[in-house]
């Protein structure tokens, strides 16, 4: 009963305000705030006592972008020993429910101050529509709407205290990603892309949009950047070093090349990402050293005054 009134306060709440930019390129190691551009929004009084909030992007859709949030936030607890939490902003296609093995977890609790209480495993405080809404049912939003339930899931979730707040972005670069960052001030932003150029393309939209929301670009992950066959040699199956020279073109940090594993479709989809089930193989480690570079290079949010 409380996960129907969630879900009916989140579907009737909409707000949509204005999105000011202007344009700018990355002339440097990340992404500067463009001069007279959009402004950040002040910490949430449910992101106070949050350290830091990356998020996880893509300009296109099938590139492993939750799993690399996934794994880069089990990676963050587990090694890093650190106060994690994951927020899956992919309204209409949550994947956070199965990857975490949260699937059958039921609806978030709710506590005196009528905040939701994230589900959690492995370490890590996740919040998703895949919570809320059942599996077999489409979120059919419009665009307001859609804002709203971020909204809701950013402000009316008990967040705090976190080291990290990773956030799973959906794919694109049009409202759901404007919203988070009109909502909450992104610490950076970490983009995933496959080596091709269909997907290289959307990559340089992406590093376009965040740079005038005024979030810094941390990096770039190249997700199946190659196959190892059975004699061991590499097989770059969708082309060879794509987000290494776009990395390179942007001066953006390239963090990791992750192979095309089976292994990591196969923990991913029994809901045991390879930064848990297998971290001392050569994704885990991977996964690690990512996690380890992000804390590395950023720094905690200010104080609210």
């Amino acid at each position: 009963a409380r996960g129907m009134v969630a879900t009916r306060r989140l579907a009737s709440f909409a707000a949509r305000r204005a999105f000011a930019s202007v344009p700018g390129r990355v002339p440097g190691p990340g992404t500067p705030p463009p001069p007279g551009g959009f402004k950040q929004p002040p910490v949430p009084e449910s992101l106070q006592g949050v350290q830091r909030i990356i998020a996880v992007a893509s300009g296109k859709g099938g590139v492993g972008k939750s799993t690399t949030a996934v794994n880069l936030a089990c990676a963050t607890a587990r090694a890093l020993n650190l106060r994690v939490g994951l927020l899956d902003a992919d309204v209409f296609g949550p994947s956070v429910p199965i990857l975490m093995n949260l699937a059958e977890a039921g609806m978030p609790a709710i506590d005196e101050r009528k905040r939701m209480l994230p589900l959690e495993n492995y370490g890590v405080k996740c919040m998703s529509m895949g919570f809320l809404i059942p599996e077999e049912r489409a979120a059919v939003w419009r665009g307001p709407m859609v804002m709203g339930a971020l909204g809701k899931m950013v402000r009316e979730t008990a967040w705090a205290p976190l080291d990290v707040l990773f956030v799973d972005m959906p794919p694109g670069t049009g409202d759901a990603q404007i919203s988070i960052s009109q909502q909450i001030p992104l610490t950076g932003a970490v983009i995933v892309s496959t080596p091709q150029e269909i997907a290289l393309a959307d990559v340089r939209r992406g590093v376009n949009m965040y740079a005038k929301v005024a979030a810094p670009i941390l990096g770039f992950v190249e997700n199946m950047a190659h196959f190892v066959d059975a004699d061991g040699r590499k097989v770059y199956v969708f082309g060879q070093g794509g987000v290494r020279r776009t990395a390179e073109e942007h001066g953006v940090e390239l963090l990791g090349e992750v192979p095309l594993d089976p292994s990591i479709g196969t923990s991913s989809d029994a809901g045991r990402p390879v930064a848990v089930s297998a971290p001392d193989g050569d994704a885990g480690r991977l996964y690690e050293a990512m996690a380890r570079r992000l804390i590395e290079k950023t720094a905690p949010l200010p104080e609210p005054s």
